[in-house]
């Protein structure tokens, strides 16, 4: 972050006061992230105790598709749209508009395909399950804008706004879910359509806030896409290659494996990914703060957060892995406790996943997306024929291994991609006390502003 002193709490190393900002967003990123955590346990929880693995697994395949769809087919819209908004500010309705314009047609074509493939996909699932998910894919499109949206906001460091549509889509779900079990008891199907609909608020939300903000739609131009293009398709690699390192395992595992085996190993993955908390909460800031900097800035913000938020991570991480039999069973109930191994796996890699994201935006503030597109893709590729071979042999374990494996790949490329294409160091991973203090710097700055 910013090498400008802040005021020090005794025996607390300074925390710049460039980044007082961007620390309150982060914490305020990370409490809305921790609320979607909370919502997404009880979710998650309520299913798996009253569904079953067998019974999760086919809610998991019904409902696994529109967001990833979206998030697979954005060709670098939401990145791009911040990085230019944050450059050239001038031509906003603009830029927002044909935003706009691109997602609705990607989301209305990409629902369409995705529709045909899924029967051959899921082709060991009831026709009732794969029927589901064909219709559940109606909301591709509502989920696609939704993201660009949520850019928009983000590019205007307006992360309160973006929190607050993340949060209220697993609020609803929990809603929606509450109120089914009053009335009836919870079917894998009425489940999935709580979760799908739930979509729906978020983006009349998104929509308000757009209008309410004052931007002015305006039509569609030629110049204006193929200007979002440019960066966008560079960039559309790294928002591709995150969202495939989040979900191509349930992906290739809910083709591979019965119901029952999705459903386990989509509980010890949900159980793993809250530690996603903090990196994703770093990057959601680090990216639009970071656009427009010079490198030896960038470099520094990076650092910076890659080491703080690494930190946070492996102790909470440590605590999940301790704990990891006693959670799954007062959590989720005893027919999960089985695979905890797998979740210890699967919390190693995620801490190690978060480090690769943070520090693929020291290349997407720098304009080099596409030169972290590809390091981040020969890792990934690494998974696929992983999961390919071990998935069948050795159940969840064998995606646990793939991933953890695939994500060192990736962490390497990165590190050497430093020195190759920026010609510098990578930033140091490893915490020194100074990280420490000025965390601690920044909590006590925090406290004391709460204070007055």
């Amino acid at each position: 972050m910013s090498t400008a002193p802040f005021e020090a709490a005794a025996g607390v190393a300074p925390v710049p006061t460039g980044a007082r900002h961007g620390f309150k967003a982060v914490v305020q990123s990370i409490g809305s992230k921790s609320a979607i955590l909370v919502l997404q346990a009880g979710t998650g929880i309520l299913t798996a105790r009253m569904l079953g693995p067998a019974g999760r697994g086919a809610l998991a395949a019904m409902i696994l598709w529109p967001l990833f769809v979206a998030s697979v087919t954005t060709l670098g819209v939401p990145s791009s749209l911040i990085y230019y908004l944050r450059h050239r500010a001038e031509d906003r309705d603009r830029l927002i508009a044909n935003g706009f314009a691109i997602a609705a047609l990607l989301g209305v074509v990409s629902a369409a395909v995705a529709a045909w493939l899924l029967p051959w996909w899921l082709r060991q699932y009831p026709p009732g399950v794969i029927h589901a998910a064909q219709w559940f894919l109606i909301t591709v499109p509502l989920c696609s804008i939704t993201l660009v949206g949520r850019a928009v906001f983000e590019a205007a460091h307006d992360f309160a706004a973006s929190n607050a549509i993340q949060v209220l889509t697993p609020f609803v779900t929990l809603m929606g879910l509450l109120l089914l079990l009053a009335v009836h008891p919870l079917t894998a199907f009425g489940a999935a359509v709580a979760y799908i609909a739930a979509s729906i608020p978020a983006f009349g939300l998104m929509a308000w806030r757009i209008v309410r903000a004052g931007f002015r739609m305006v039509r569609p131009q030629i110049a204006a896409v193929r200007q979002i293009l440019q960066y966008g398709v560079r960039s559309y690699g790294v928002d591709l290659l995150g969202t495939l390192a989040l979900q191509v395992d349930q992906v290739l595992v809910v083709s591979l494996l019965s119901a029952s085996a999705m459903g386990s190993y989509v509980v010890v993955l949900s159980l793993s990914r809250m530690l996603n908390v903090f990196q994703t909460s770093v990057v959601m800031v680090l990216f639009p703060k970071a656009a427009g900097h010079n490198a030896e800035k960038v470099l520094a913000m990076t650092g910076d957060s890659v080491r703080i938020s690494g930190l946070v991570t492996v102790v909470c991480g440590a605590v999940v892995c301790f704990a990891g039999p006693t959670l799954l069973h007062w959590l989720y109930g005893q027919e999960y406790v089985a695979a905890a191994g797998a979740l210890r796996i699967l919390v190693l890699e995620a801490v190690l996943s978060g480090v690769t994201f943070v520090l693929a935006q020291a290349f997407m503030a720098l304009d080099r997306p596409g030169i972290v597109t590809i390091l981040q893709a020969l890792g990934l590729s690494l998974s696929i024929p992983l999961m390919l071979l071990l998935i069948p042999r050795y159940g969840i374990y064998g995606a646990a291994v793939s991933l953890l494996a695939s994500t060192c790949a990736r962490v390497i490329f990165v590190c050497i991609g430093f020195r190759v294409f920026l010609k510098t160091a990578p930033p140091r991973l490893l915490p020194a006390w100074r990280d420490l203090q000025m965390l601690m710097g920044a909590c006590a700055f925090l406290v004391r502003e709460r204070a007055t």
